[in-house]
């Protein structure tokens, strides 16, 4: 059974996860899979864990059974006094113990970030906030020490109050802070106006600590503040140090030193396993693949395409955005119009969305899209496609590549990140490095020729069938990466 204690004194210390996202409650991406599997995997381990997150109008309309922790209570930020409250689902904890920020004018709104593709203009205001109140509403939730364990940019400015505005107090003093970087594209920058609705002093706006570029940059402070940081693969953590890399913090990056770890996060394997899947059409096994050829047959059927058996069928699944390499994917003409079946799920940018349904619209028979994701549909596609799409731009960590290796869909991946941890070139899936068209095209038709070939085909899909991407060594390595944060806070 794994522990973790403090420096001096060896009492025992709780983790609290401070994250926008958190699977099943709010999720827009991999961020609330990857928290949630970490807390449920900790939990399992033996370890004390909590996960807070905003109360937001989606958690309510799919989970009404929740009961208030305690009575309201008042945070002061900058010259603010605003009203929140905590929540928790009634009835029996069996895993993390999962609490929920109430603030109606911040977080009872349709979206999480934005409506109608935009952000919500005060962001800053509600994330600060849903930072400052977390810590404020925390003793009484998680008595003794804790290590706040802070995702990307919304929750970056945890470590920042602690250190800061709540650093005389006891609890905040004994506090250890880590902030995993998720997402490094995405960092929260702000006007330098927004200081005074933050609550945070002016002197930290300097080129240490808050000010980048002439903005206020949430995820910054964090680093900065932060006992360790974590990114969420080895090949992520060494890019984050390039200038290439490190999407205008590498100066950062490289400071920080042995405290930045590349943890590589995992997938729950007893939701993402084909043997065992209720959610698709058949289950199926390495050692049986009949189900998959069901799977396959019905996931055309759903996207109104014909049942070609024999035809190759490739799969996407995710933000339809920049980063994911819709660029590639559309420029590849020779490879999208060569005798091979594509199907697209869901939703984003909507140039890429009109580009995407333009194509299915010329070429019916051979090109399918949704728009409207879903979890069983994702889970019908992985179960259903005979190769993946990802050649991301960028990839930190990347968990559909891992899917898709679990359900004998070989991906086709760029690269990086950890992409380039997880998919073993001709082995297990197709690698490119170019962010070309061209380099991507010609990594779709060396999947061809390979599917062309049956025996080694299922060779391929058998390997990546086998592949172990649990999240129990990602627990260990967590594990350490606290025991040395715990050190860093009581050396100061």
């Amino acid at each position: 059974m794994a522990t973790l204690v403090t420096a001096q004194g060896g009492e025992p210390v709780s983790i609290v996860h401070v994250t926008a996202e958190y699977f099943p409650y709010a999720r827009t991406g991999g961020l609330a899979e990857a928290v949630a599997g970490l807390a449920n995997f900790q939990h399992a381990a033996g370890l004390d864990v909590a996960a807070i997150l905003p109360l937001y109008r989606s958690v309510r309309d799919e989970d009404p059974d929740l009961e208030p922790v305690g009575q309201p209570f008042v945070v002061t930020i900058g010259t603010r006094h605003e009203e929140a409250r905590i929540f928790r689902v009634a009835g029996p904890v069996t895993g993390p113990r999962v609490f929920f920020l109430e603030h109606l004018e911040y977080f009872n709104r349709h979206g999480i970030y934005g409506e109608t593709g935009a952000d919500y203009p005060d962001n800053h205001r509600r994330y600060a906030f849903f930072a400052l109140a977390a810590l404020t509403a925390l003793p009484r939730l998680v008595p003794g020490p804790i290590l706040l364990h802070a995702h990307d940019w919304h929750t970056a400015l945890a470590p920042v109050y602690l250190r800061t505005v709540m650093g005389q107090q006891r609890y905040a003093r004994s506090a250890t802070t880590v902030v995993s970087v998720h997402n490094p594209g995405y960092q929260g920058h702000f006007g330098p106006e927004v200081m005074p609705d933050i609550g945070l002093p002016w002197e930290l706006y300097n080129w240490q600590q808050l000010e980048w570029y002439g903005k206020v940059n949430f995820l910054k402070g964090g680093l900065a503040f932060a006992d360790s940081v974590t990114t969420v693969s080895p090949t992520q953590a060494r890019e984050l140090r390039t200038a290439g890399g490190g999407f205008g913090l590498h100066d950062l990056f490289v400071a920080l030193g042995d405290r930045l770890v590349g943890v590589l996060n995992g997938i729950d394997q007893r939701i993402w396993n084909p043997a065992t899947d209720t959610l698709i059409t058949a289950q199926y096994s390495a050692e049986k693949l009949e189900g998959k050829r069901r799977c396959k047959a019905a996931l055309q059927r759903s996207f109104g395409l014909p049942q070609r058996r024999r035809v190759p069928l490739f799969g996407m699944t995710g933000r339809l955005v920049t980063q994911k390499g819709l660029d590639l994917i559309l420029g590849a003409g020779e490879l999208l119009g060569s005798d091979a079946q594509f199907v697209f799920l869901g939703s984003g940018d909507p140039r890429y969305e009109r580009a995407l349904v333009e194509l299915a619209t010329s070429a019916p028979n051979r090109i399918g899209v949704q728009l409207d994701f879903t979890d069983r549909q994702e889970h019908r596609l992985m179960a259903g496609a005979d190769i993946f799409l990802m050649p991301s731009l960028y990839e930190p960590c990347g968990l559909t590549q891992m899917r898709a290796q679990r359900y004998g869909a070989p991906p086709i991946v760029r690269r990086v990140g950890g992409l380039a941890d997880t998919v073993e070139d001709g082995a297990t899936g197709f690698a490119f490095d170019g962010y070309t068209a061209e380099a991507f095209q010609k990594a779709g038709f060396r999947a061809l020729r390979g599917y062309a070939d049956s025996p080694r085909w299922q060779a391929t899909v058998r390997r990546g069938m086998a592949r172990d991407f649990s999240w129990e060594r990602s627990v260990d390595q967590y594990l350490e990466v606290y025991r040395r944060a715990i050190a860093h806070a009581a050396a100061g």
